[in-house]
């Protein structure tokens, strides 16, 4: 009886222990981002093995986003944190870093993952006063928005994880060249297709389309805002317009955070045609991911261009 007992007893206790190990291997990485084409490209590297959020949604402003009480929980509980830089979150993302008392994720350690650090920034300001605008004191940080600054974003992303989850190497560099080859083909696939937008001239109303623009060979007239952060005069709007006019400029690009009145008011002083656009992942309902992004975009301006009659010829 003795024997029997412990043969069940110990039969029951490796049930136990098997049962104890599997769960633990489930547990997943659980990373936070602050934007979603963060949150998108880092489940992509981090495959099966990581539990992704994002903080901010694709239709709010990235510069503000609305502080909302579950973030503290969420970082508290991060394994890594993975922001765009370039200071581009200075007005939100420190702060909760803060309050969430992880050590992990504070700027400097291995949990904090910056992903411009790859990125020669562009625009970077030469006079840092509030009179110029603070949204972009470091440079701009719209970066995403080109494809090959998000090939730079998850190099860096593969990086920081096997910085912190050595044992799980190979799988994140797996996943990063099947990511690097979708991404290969997608960019040989939209410059082809952005061929009609090279030179077409346009405006937006924030400083979020350059590093767009330069990649598909578009011509950045100007901003809404005077400069990034700052509300216009109305003599910088006349200026605005008169420069559109000389120019030919007819494309005006609104991010869905901002309203719509001043955008409509100028394309309809200038005969053009307002064009809404997502800056991140989520910023359209069709946009549910980091290559829906890029692909949206360049054919909702195709569409607009060719309604304004500036496109350009294949």
């Amino acid at each position: 009886m003795i024997s029997q007992w412990l043969s069940r007893f110990c039969g029951l206790m490796l049930g136990v222990v098997l049962l104890a190990g599997e769960a633990h291997a489930e547990e997943k990485i659980y990373i936070v981002t602050s934007l979603p084409d963060l949150a998108d490209i880092a489940a992509r590297i981090g495959g099966d093995l990581v539990t992704v959020e994002s903080l901010a949604k694709g239709i709010e402003d990235p510069h503000g986003v609305p502080i909302k009480p579950s973030f503290v929980p969420k970082l508290n509980r991060a394994q890594v944190l993975i922001v765009m830089g370039l200071e581009y979150e200075h007005s939100w993302i420190p702060a909760l870093v803060t309050e969430s008392r992880n050590s992990k994720i504070v700027k400097g350690n291995s949990g904090y993952i910056d992903v411009s650090l790859k990125v020669t920034p562009k625009e970077v300001p030469t006079d840092l006063s509030r009179a110029k605008g603070e949204l972009h004191p470091a440079g701009n940080p719209h970066f995403n928005l080109d494809p090959e600054g998000g090939r730079l974003i998850a190099q860096t992303i593969a990086e920081g994880l096997t910085l912190n989850f050595p044992q799980h190497r190979a799988t994140f560099e797996a996943n990063l060249k099947v990511f690097l080859a979708q991404l290969n083909a997608k960019i040989r696939d939209w410059e082809i297709l952005a061929r009609p937008l090279h030179g077409v001239k346009f405006i937006s109303y924030h400083q979020d389309f350059t590093y767009f623009a330069d990649r598909f060979g578009m011509d950045y007239v100007g901003t809404i805002e005077l400069k990034p952060g700052i509300e216009p005069t109305a003599s910088h709007l006349v200026e605005l317009m008169q420069n559109m006019k000389t120019v030919g400029a007819k494309i005006v690009l609104r991010e869905p955070h901002f309203s719509e009145k001043v955008p409509n008011q100028i394309a309809a002083q200038v005969g053009g045609l307002v064009v809404k656009l997502p800056i991140m992942v989520g910023g359209s309902p069709e946009v549910k991911t980091y290559f829906d992004l890029i692909e949206y975009n360049i054919r909702e301006l195709l569409k607009a261009a060719q309604v304004a009659g500036v496109a350009g010829k294949v």
